[in-house]
């Protein structure tokens, strides 16, 4: 069964959009597939810049409180920040310019596969060209939870715990990986 496995889901070099980065639940889970499975998460400075600039809209702490989670990213994954030139992202095309980087940390990392839940702005033929693919974070999930149910439930019964701990809110885990675009 294990070598099926390693054939069927090979370790894997995952590009990691801002979109997926930034809400927490999700980056937890897809963070803990990637321990799981054994993949590898990249990212640029600029995509997590992006998550940082992102969570001002929160108030005040929310940038703080985003530096510190990408703190944290970046000791647990000390090797998973990708660099790339601006001639390779100048020489890309995607319909919005905007996510130019993305796909260019993603060829320069090697990356199997951008996770991202952007489809529209990721033709897959454009990424095909470029040796690359994109996958949707729930589809991520749902792959590893098939290959290692137990400890993607378990990864999901700590969000939830977590989740129960930082709010008053009583979260069952379908509403809140519902409530994460993790169904």
């Amino acid at each position: 069964k294990w070598l099926f496995e390693i054939i069927v889901f090979p370790l894997m070099k995952l590009l990691f959009d801002t979109c997926v980065l930034y809400p927490t639940v999700m980056r937890t889970a897809l963070m803990g597939a990637c321990r799981v499975m054994g993949w590898t998460p990249l990212w640029s400075d600029r995509i997590l810049e992006e998550w940082a600039h992102s969570a001002r809209k929160l108030g005040p702490l929310g940038e703080v409180q985003a530096r510190a989670e990408i703190a944290l990213l970046r000791t647990q994954w000390p090797k998973s920040c990708v660099t790339y030139s601006q001639g390779l992202e100048a020489r890309l095309y995607l319909p919005d310019a905007a996510d130019r980087h993305v796909l260019a940390a993603a060829i320069a990392g090697n990356a199997d596969k951008i996770v991202t839940l952007n489809n529209k702005d990721f033709p897959k033929q454009t990424l095909w060209d470029e040796g690359v693919d994109r996958i949707d974070p729930d589809r991520l999930m749902f792959d590893a939870t098939q290959t290692h149910p137990t400890a993607m439930r378990q990864i999901a019964e700590h969000i939830v715990a977590d989740a129960q701990n930082m709010s008053d809110a009583e979260w069952t885990k379908r509403a809140l990986f519902k409530k994460a675009r993790l169904p």
